[in-house]
């Protein structure tokens, strides 16, 4: 941590720029000097080490709370990133913060393990601060910036934001669970939270599950329809705008951590705190913040229950509990102290001895330097939370322990458990299976302990914390750099893919497996392409599938499908499984609008030089791509808006030099779930391109893997250049599924 004096301008910076993150604090602390002068200290907090470099690089301002209430202080620069303080009255930080943001939604967004509390005037001053952090965002932000709002203190802004910049680029992750709707319908300003979620590009959460109660939440209030991941929101003017609601789990600086776990005094102290605490055989951690949702009395009565029945003794084993003091001023939180220190004082007065503690309770917080010593002196991580967007501490904890020699107990209630599955994954609630994972930790073979550590510690290396932020800004802006070869990240996602029981892997056509060509007739798979697909169809209970926006007729031809490749064409309109074909049979007023589509693109493209039009069962794509970009756009503009006007009940689709008519709705996304359904896949592989490919990654599942190719905004989870690297993609995965080297 930094300390540093500032000196305060004497009038407000006007600047604007090109990146901006608004979260409720800023991410330095007010501090007031000895002199009585305004310091700044930095925050420790992952969510600052993730975006520090991107703030710095894209010339980014940072817009939040100072931490102290009725202060006003002007903008200013620290460490690089220029802060801009938003100021909030005591009154505010009463109702606001302590009484809508964590005496409502808290207790509601963790599954009303507390009962929350509703009060009109708390929803008011929630609106008005969230008023307030969009009007400073809105006057800090250039032309076309990307704004990324942070969590559920500011689920109002990007609504408020898009409605005064709708210039703007807007993301939004919320840092806590998000309940399902039975649970969420209870709130009674549920329509306009929505809302405002939905003023945002791209929303995020920490596990698939939090992001599809959001989905069901918007389908039953609002009625909009959701395809996998993608949300479409009509506006006033009755364009439909694609919001993106998916999960993008966070992570730690896992290389910090190591750092700090390997330094010579930092492994001293661990040393120390074990002889402080008499060297027991085992010592069990649990480090949280005095919150009902983490499940601490759980934790403490298990521990007990052991050492009464004589399972566990207070010579061999010691539990340190550190909680950190968390939101004294509200009374929920006081009690739930109260009730802590009464256990763990009962449980000492008729367990300890004069040499040894059965609980060695810690009311602090602490410097992570301190709790890098902990993880490094505990044996076993006790993470028992009732409910949990994350976990940090969890991936702390594993970050820490170098050795390998560590046993993690995680709540399947904490999002880290989708992830660290190595963990041994209990039921907190379940007090008799909690006591029964404790044991099975304390008494863990050290082999055993060290296969699933090393399997844990690779996994929150590859997931560090800024893995998570490039994901949700790639996603939110597609602005990615693509560099040649196959990344680690989705070789390493290709080796668990190679595992599944029956794969799928499908892919698109042109500019996938085949080089874009100027006239599409010509368009063949690369020889290595062709080569990868022949292996893997070799291999048992894996199929193949091609995926095109092509009429069915035109893939099968240029494709040289070999034989057992299905086939699906017109963005999933037509299929052929197998010997099959599925047929269209148009209704007669589909019939009548292809006819009246056909007449007028004839018409709009006559005589215009680069422009064909390529004829499709149920429909007809107009493609410009042998004429200069600035002509072909402007064609394709007046083509469509001379179309929608005259047959609004067309599916419109763009793609590269291409916008293509149907009568009929398809989609790939459509086309995916009907190949996995006919094919019975336990996983999915799906490679695309283009536009037309984003519905497919929207319906891909937490175990299938996405790869787009080249750049722009996207839902796949990686990606790739061009063809030449999605050859050297099948060629691994073949590899890695036939157990060659």
């Amino acid at each position: 941590m930094t300390e540093s004096p500032v000196t305060a301008p004497s009038a407000p910076i006007d600047a604007v720029y090109s990146m901006i993150v608004v979260s409720n604090r800023l991410p330095v602390d007010y501090v007031e000097g000895p002199d009585g002068e305004t310091l700044w200290r930095t925050s420790p907090g992952g969510l600052v080490t993730a975006l520090e470099p991107i703030m710095k690089q894209s010339d980014g301002a940072w817009i939040g709370w100072a931490g102290v209430a009725d202060r006003e202080f002007d903008p200013f620069e620290n460490d690089g990133i220029s802060i801009v303080p938003v100021p909030l009255s005591a009154a505010e930080l009463e109702d606001y913060y302590e009484g809508f943001s964590n005496d409502t939604l808290w207790p509601l967004y963790h599954d009303v393990i507390a009962p929350p509390t509703y009060h009109r005037e708390w929803w008011d001053a929630y609106v008005r601060v969230n008023r307030r952090f969009a009007e400073a965002a809105a006057r800090a932000a250039d032309v076309g910036a990307v704004v990324w709002v942070q969590d559920y203190q500011l689920q109002l802004v990007p609504q408020m934001l898009r409605e005064v910049r709708p210039d703007l680029v807007i993301g939004f992750f919320n840092h806590i669970p998000f309940p399902a709707y039975g649970i969420y319908s209870q709130l009674p300003w549920r329509r306009q939270v929505l809302a405002g979620l939905l003023g945002a590009d791209v929303i995020g959460f920490q596990r698939a599950a939090d992001a599809g109660n959001f989905s069901r939440a918007v389908r039953r209030l609002f009625g909009y329809a959701t395809r996998g991941t993608i949300i479409e929101v009509p506006d006033a003017d009755g364009e439909v705008r694609r919001v993106v609601a998916r999960h993008f789990p966070i992570s730690i600086d896992t290389e910090s951590f190591e750092e700090l776990a390997a330094r010579t005094e930092v492994q001293a102290r661990a040393k120390e705190i074990r002889e402080g605490l008499g060297n027991p055989k085992t010592i069990m951690l649990g480090v949280d913040r005095l919150d009902y949702t983490k499940g601490i009395r759980h934790r403490i009565k298990a521990f007990g229950e052991l050492i009464r029945d004589g399972r566990l003794s207070v010579e061999d084993a010691v539990l340190v509990q550190v909680a950190s003091p968390s939101r004294e001023r509200v009374e929920t939180y006081r009690q739930l102290r109260d009730e802590i220190e009464l256990q763990v004082g009962r449980l000492n007065g008729d367990y300890s001895t004069l040499s040894h503690q059965a609980v060695s309770y810690l009311h602090h917080g602490y410097p992570r330097e301190e709790m890098a010593a902990l993880y490094l002196a505990a044996d076993v991580m006790l993470v028992t939370a009732l409910r949990d967007g994350m976990n940090l501490v969890a991936k702390e904890f594993v970050a820490c322990t170098g050795d390998n020699d560590g046993v993690l107990v995680l709540s399947e209630f904490a999002g880290a458990a989708d992830e660290l599955k190595q963990a041994i994954l209990v039921n907190p609630h379940d007090i008799e299976g909690l006591k029964d994972a404790i044991i099975e930790a304390a008494s863990m073979p050290k082999r055993e302990r060290a296969r699933r550590m090393r399997a844990l510690r690779r996994r929150v290396r590859e997931y560090d914390v800024a893995r998570w932020s490039a994901s949700f800004l790639d996603t939110l802006t597609g602005s990615a750099s693509v560099v040649p070869g196959v990344p680690d990240s989705l070789d390493s996602a290709l080796s668990r893919l190679a595992d599944t029981d029956r794969l799928l892997v499908a892919l698109d056509f042109d500019g996938t497996i085949a080089p874009h060509v100027d006239r599409p007739e010509e368009a063949r798979a690369l020889d290595g392409a062709r080569a990868g697909i022949l292996s893997l169809l070799a291999l048992p209970d894996t199929r193949i599938a091609f995926v095109s926006g092509r009429a069915l007729e035109s893939l099968a031809e240029v494709s040289e499908a070999p034989e057992g490749v299905l086939l699906t064409g017109s963005h999933g309109i037509e299929l052929r499984l197998g010997a099959s074909e599925v047929e269209l049979d148009l209704l007669s007023h589909e019939l009548d609008n292809l006819g009246e589509l056909s007449r007028m693109l004839g018409a709009l493209t006559d005589g215009v030089d680069g422009a064909w039009l390529e004829r499709k069962p149920a429909g007809l794509a107009l493609h410009t791509r042998l004429m200069p970009p600035a002509a072909g756009a402007a064609l394709q503009t007046k083509v469509r808006a001379d179309v929608e006007a005259a047959l609004p009940d067309l599916t419109v689709r763009g793609g590269k030099n291409v916008v293509e008519f149907a009568v009929r709705a398809g989609n790939k996304g459509d086309a995916l779930l009907r190949l996995k359904q006919h094919t019975g896949a336990t996983a999915v592989f799906y490679a695309g391109d283009d536009e037309t490919d984003e519905d497919a990654f929207a319906v891909l599942g937490d175990g299938d893997v996405g790869v787009k190719i080249g750049r722009g905004k996207t839902l796949a989870g990686h990606r790739v250049r061009g063809p030449e690297e999605i050859v050297e993609v099948l060629e691994r995965l073949s590899a890695k599924r036939s157990g060659r080297p």
